[in-house]
């Protein structure tokens, strides 16, 4: 996108006429000007295309991507991924909302839209003649005061609080499609978290957590599960065992089927007793093969895809049901090592190091019908490691992946708490103490400081203002009552959109991880501080 000039005066000209001293320079280039304006508006655009979808009555988008799959997601980090984006500036808001996704994996929508906000904020400060350094180096410091501001109106969370933790965790699930199951996917992402932390870690690998997504059945099939669920099915071609009790697992990475020459060669036999002898060479390659798996004690065999040739021939399968082994082909590549720490196996690349203490031992393998679809269990895992598996379910593929995305998010707002143990209230509430205690401290500053302030803390309405949209309220009303009532010193005040009005919003179970907001107000500043800074644009060859 070419930076075009504004219609009208130029921005140096728009500017008050006794702008003068270290300034006058500085307004007299009309280029940065334009520079800066094209940036903040493509910007903003980013800020108003996923504003619609903020909070709980936020509305859906519905993505085709090139491919012609439908995506319907109310979800900022996922619709922003989709979106094609020209423009540098704005691409740089669809880094935020995925550097928020992976600090924090909640507010993805709302970092965007504060972004938005401060850029809105900045343009006018702009116009006022106040230099693009000062305005960003004072709202980097605006935010500093508003994170702390944030830390003092949190509440300390204990871990082994249940309860704290399935309201962060539904609040976070209500602002989502599948919004009515959060009673059935909230628990299911505390507990899977809980169990994979100790009373002193500071962070949790959400990849310890496989999500397994199945069609079939609805929401609420949704389960987690005790051990370790597979993707692909047992194969029961060659009526091999799909049940297995006091279970040896071997996980393989090389192939049950002939040998085969990396050059395509073509062997031309005339005579029917070779043909034999090369049946029988091949049958007695595979028995050995297959004798030396059940040697080790090995009942379930795990064999990682092949691209080369077949990871499994029918005569293997043959073999290996003869022997009594439960086959499962077709484990990926990035599953072996998630496999290897679950399970406490070692993968094995040949044959020859195939023994029983590269196995697993589990009380049972089982593949049954879950809802319609087939999985397969693995439970009563021995020497495992600390990890989790959720089966998801759905009943078709749009509302399977919208379900999975917003497990994520709760999942990872659990994260946060683990991060940082702190909760503080949502609804609008935080935002609107930050802006009036910014508001306050603009007044002890002085000169062009305190204008930028001041308006930093006016852009911080924008989250209340947009929520209350959204629901189909009145903005204005809604939050004049609102700082009204924070005047009054009611901190948890805040909009709650299901009724739409102004009420104590910690009563209402509307809660949110500190980490969210504090990092949501942090990066959408940088970002905005970041923009502002640019003041010339250039397009290599």
């Amino acid at each position: 996108m070419a930076t075009t000039a504004a219609p009208g005066p130029s921005p140096a000209a728009r500017l008050p006429a006794n702008v003068s001293g270290a300034n006058a320079s500085f307004s007299g280039q009309s280029k940065p000007m334009e520079v800066r304006l094209s940036n903040l508006t493509a910007a903003k655009a980013i800020g108003d295309a996923v504003r619609t979808s903020l909070g709980p009555k936020g509305m859906d988008k519905m993505i085709q991507t090139s491919a012609g799959e439908v995506i319907v997601t109310n979800d900022g980090a996922t619709i922003l991924s989709h979106l094609a984006v020209l423009h540098p500036a704005a691409k740089m808001l669809v880094d935020l909302s995925a550097a928020q996704d992976i600090e924090a994996g909640d507010g993805t929508t709302s970092v965007v839209v504060l972004c938005g906000s401060f850029l809105n904020a900045a343009e006018k400060l702009l116009e006022k003649g106040i230099h693009p350094t000062i305005i960003a180096e004072s709202f980097l410091r605006a935010s500093r005061k508003a994170v702390e501001y944030l830390t003092e109106i949190s509440t300390p969370v204990d871990m082994k609080d249940r309860n704290s933790l399935l309201r962060a965790a539904s609040t976070s699930l209500n602002s989502k499609i599948v919004s009515q199951y959060s009673s059935i996917l909230a628990p299911i992402a505390v507990s899977a978290v809980t169990r994979l932390i100790s009373p002193t870690s500071s962070n949790v690998d959400l990849r310890d957590v496989r999500v397994v997504k199945k069609v079939g059945g609805t929401i609420e099939d949704t389960e987690l599960i005790e051990g370790v669920v597979l993707n692909q099915n047992a194969i029961t071609s060659q009526s091999g065992p799909t049940r297995m009790e006091k279970a040896k697992i071997g996980l393989i990475q090389f192939q049950l089927s002939s040998p085969k020459s990396d050059m395509d060669n073509q062997i031309v036999v005339n005579d029917y007793r070779q043909m034999d002898r090369i049946l029988k060479e091949e049958r007695q390659y595979i028995l050995n093969l297959c004798k030396k798996i059940k040697k080790s004690g090995c009942n379930v065999l795990l064999i990682q895809k092949s691209i080369l040739r077949d990871a499994v021939t029918d005569m293997s399968l043959h073999f290996l049901a003869k022997l009594k082994i439960m086959v499962v082909k077709d484990v990926e590549r990035d599953e072996i090592e998630w496999l290897s720490r679950s399970l406490g196996c070692k993968p094995v690349a040949d044959v020859e190091q195939f023994t029983e203490d590269k196995l697993a031992t589990a009380d049972l393998v089982d593949e049954g019908e879950h809802a319609g679809a087939k999985v397969i269990k693995i439970t009563g895992i021995k020497g495992g490691g600390k990890t989790v598996s959720v089966l998801c379910m759905g009943a078709n593929s749009v509302v399977l992946e919208e379900s999975e995305r917003s497990l994520h998010d709760a999942l990872c707002v659990v994260r946060c708490l683990v991060k940082k143990r702190a909760l503080i209230a949502g609804g609008g509430a935080p935002e609107i103490h930050v802006s009036r205690q910014l508001a306050h401290y603009a007044q002890t500053l002085k000169g062009m400081e305190a204008y930028c302030f001041a308006a930093y803390a006016e852009a911080l309405e924008v989250i209340p203002t947009t929520l209350a949209e959204n629901a189909g309220l009145n903005p204005i009303a809604i939050v004049t009552e609102l700082r009204n009532r924070h005047a009054l010193g009611e901190v948890n005040a805040g909009i709650n959109v299901r009724k739409g009005l102004i009420s104590n919003i910690l009563e209402e179970d509307v809660v949110q991880p500190l980490l969210v907001s504090t990092s949501a107000i942090e990066l959408a500043t940088e970002t905005a501080a970041l923009l502002l800074k640019v003041d010339d644009f250039h397009l290599t060859r």
